[in-house]
């Protein structure tokens, strides 16, 4: 049994490969926390050059853009929400998202039928 260390790790690599195999470019940065029955996970730096032109441009080039996103990951929910419970162990009931078009972040939260079980880290 993994900790809950090693999990969080293994979404996070697993969300870097979906972004890059399926989105056309990974994140700069990305983390994964596990609360209760609650996965979160922080992308940094996924839009590409091109959007963030797009999202420079008035409320229309934002909204396409939060649009297009929205829709790519739509496409793709059922590979991920695959890859999470194959991870975790346990089903997605729900996934939530939403992509800045200031800081180019991108936040996914998956709701989970039931809390993941993980060995325990020993104490320090």
């Amino acid at each position: 049994m993994k900790t809950r260390g090693e999990l969080e790790a293994a979404v996070s690599q697993m969300i870097i490969r979906f972004e890059k195999e399926y989105m056309g470019r990974g994140p700069l940065e990305t983390r994964s926390v596990l609360l209760d029955d609650l996965l979160l996970v922080r992308l940094k730096g996924v839009l590409t050059p091109s959007e963030i032109k797009l999202a420079e441009s008035k409320e229309r080039g934002r909204y396409l853009l939060k649009q297009v996103r929205q829709q790519l990951l739509d496409f793709g929910r059922p590979l991920l929400e695959a890859a999470v419970e194959e991870i975790l162990g346990v089903p997605v009931r729900s996934v939530h998202t939403d992509i800045s078009t200031k800081t180019g972040e991108r936040i996914i939260v998956f709701t989970l039928e039931k809390k993941p079980r993980f060995r325990e880290q020993p104490s320090k």
